[in-house]
């Protein structure tokens, strides 16, 4: 099943939440996304560098080595809403990742057991009959969680707007992710 991201209240701008509660596909494997927008960022490379090692950080601690949440952030210039999050066969799901060529989600697996820093995250969704994926509406990838982003959306210097994910099996844990990443931009 295919649930489409609801748009923010006008209270809470910040946050979108959808909870997959009547999703079995994406219940069974990471069953909560959040997501937020932070609009009219400036990143020199200090604070780029500080901003990517603040996620790191998370994802060592609160996230407990993206068992209970991963976050990714991408250019939301570069993508179309609305978004989608969904579960899929492996076999069906097609992207680039970072850093990498075209690869079906399956091959990725068998190609990041051999990535020292990737490798210890694969047993998270490894063995899923499906796997977690957010599509924006032209189908295009912004990640595959919590293993790898998508290419096509990448965060660099030049980024104004941010698109924050945060898959999780905890969603407590996953609002504790926000709210650090939101208090970084204040």
């Amino acid at each position: 099943m295919t649930r489409q991201l609801r748009k923010p209240s006008s209270r809470r701008k910040k946050h979108i939440l959808k909870e997959a509660d009547d999703d079995e596909e994406t219940s069974q494997i990471r069953p909560y996304v959040v997501c937020a927008v932070l609009k009219g960022i400036t990143f020199d490379e200090a604070r780029y560098n500080s901003f990517i090692d603040l996620q790191d950080k998370l994802h060592q601690n609160i996230c407990r080595r993206r068992s209970l949440a991963a976050i990714v952030t991408h250019d939301l210039d570069t993508l179309q809403g609305p978004f989608t999050y969904e579960a899929l066969s492996p076999t069906d799901i097609n992207f680039v990742p970072l850093k990498a060529s075209n690869f079906r989600a399956d091959e990725l697996i068998e190609y990041y057991n051999v990535d020292h820093e990737l490798k210890k995250h694969l047993h998270i969704i490894e063995n899923s009959p499906v796997f977690p994926v957010l599509y924006d509406s032209k189908r295009t990838v912004l990640s595959l969680p919590p293993i790898i982003n998508g290419a096509h959306s990448a965060i660099s210097l030049p980024t104004k707007n941010v698109f924050i994910e945060c898959t999780a099996t905890d969603l407590t844990k996953a609002k504790d992710c926000f709210e650090y990443n939101g208090y970084y931009f204040l």
